[in-house]
């Protein structure tokens, strides 16, 4: 499986810190966990649960498409994002030589089974072929020091852009209903990533990405920014502060991606909940995109090391965050159109290679409401049943 280690999760709190602020061992205990662990494929169905306030989605690999992941899909999801094969690197690995044969599988898949489909992403500074930044000579551009050329540079980026937009939304433009078009853009220590993007165009990238995606898209194509820690007030004033001069310049931005890795403890809902309204007040829809509720805090170190170590006290507090997450999202369901989580099962995360990173190769997490056996979680009882 192709599963980065995207990035780390910024926050103070120790390994320790297992249950969400404000909540006891004690108050723990009471969340709605008692029901039985049962086949999460005759389970009440997710995607009907919450019918009434958004899509409910799931990040998948072609692999997952058959056998019990896809029964999984069906029963429960009614959205679908690929993990990884619609990434640059995937889609484009050489200029002009486009690769749809995995992405066409997913699309297949969801338009099969009436599902909407999330594309992620079109353009991102990870897992991008290195061929976009050179010349035509196969220089790097970002080592070019002459102004003249280093104007030609851009124009020769932003217009491998346009192509790369143009050519996938194209293809897809009756099929893909919402659009990451950029990922993560802001940096953790503030302002714009210093990515290879922005030193060779500055902010151009980002406004011909979303030009080209509603111009090819059309009107009906809702078109993202995307990135995590959306949550970190300094982080997040500056996604806005993006986005309002973006916006005051014309560039057609719908919503906001809130990838919304998160912890049992990190961060507040307070601070969720203030996040969400601010972009909503700005007229754009939001979505949560990759959700997970890692069992560590960051570094995630130690960690437990097989599934089995997990204590079922340790399950009972990610029931208690899910079941407030959720209630959360439903307060605000007139600003979130939809949720997604990174991935269907514990089997599958992205998080157990983060996990292992920091452990010396052993590790597991345990971030979503089904366990690896195909079967529900106390997190699963609390969000399907909270009123």
């Amino acid at each position: 499986m192709l599963n980065v280690l995207r990035k780390p999760i910024i926050s103070g709190l120790a390994l320790a810190l297992l249950l969400p602020v404000g909540m006891s061992t004690a108050s723990a205990a009471t969340t709605n966990t008692e029901k039985p662990s049962i086949s999460a494929l005759s389970a009440p169905q997710l995607d009907v649960r919450y019918q009434d306030s958004f899509t409910i989605g799931a990040a998948v690999e072609p692999s997952q498409l058959e056998g019990k992941d896809a029964a999984m899909l069906k029963r429960h999801y009614n959205s679908i994002v690929a993990e990884n094969v619609m990434k640059p690197i995937n889609i484009q690995p050489e200029e002009g030589k486009f690769n749809f044969k995995e992405a066409d599988k997913i699309v297949k898949f969801a338009k099969e089974n009436n599902m909407d489909i999330r594309f992620h992403a079109l353009i991102w500074h990870s897992q991008v072929p290195e061929w976009f930044f050179l010349d035509k000579d196969g220089k790097k551009m970002v080592d070019e020091k002459n102004p003249v050329q280093r104007m030609k540079n851009k124009k020769l980026l932003l217009k491998r852009v346009e192509n790369h937009v143009k050519t996938i939304v194209s293809r897809y433009k009756d099929d893909v209903k919402s659009w990451d078009v950029v990922n993560e853009v802001i940096d953790d220590g503030g302002g714009l990533r210093q990515s290879d993007w922005f030193k060779i165009t500055g902010t151009d990238f980002i406004k011909v990405a979303f030009e080209t995606a509603h111009k090819y898209g059309g009107n009906d194509a809702m078109l993202y920014i995307n990135d995590y820690n959306t949550e970190v007030e300094t982080k997040r004033d500056d996604l806005y502060n993006l986005i309002v001069d973006l916006l005051e310049q014309g560039v057609p931005i719908d919503g906001v991606g809130h990838q919304s890795h998160i912890q049992l403890g990190w961060p507040t809902l307070q601070q969720t909940e203030d996040s969400i309204n601010l972009f909503a007040d700005l007229g754009l829809d939001n979505q949560i995109t990759e959700l997970d509720v890692s069992l560590y805090g960051w570094p995630p170190k130690p960690a437990y090391k097989t599934y089995g170590e997990i204590p079922a006290e340790v399950f009972k507090a990610q029931a208690e965050r899910y079941d407030a997450l959720f209630k959360l999202y439903e307060k605000l369901d007139d600003k979130i159109s939809n949720v997604t989580f990174w991935g269907i099962t514990d089997n599958h995360t992205w998080l157990d290679d983060r996990a292992e990173e920091y452990n010396d190769g052993v590790g597991k997490d345990a971030p979503f409401v089904f366990d690896p056996n195909y079967k529900v979680k106390p997190a699963y009882w609390a969000i399907i049943d909270h009123k």
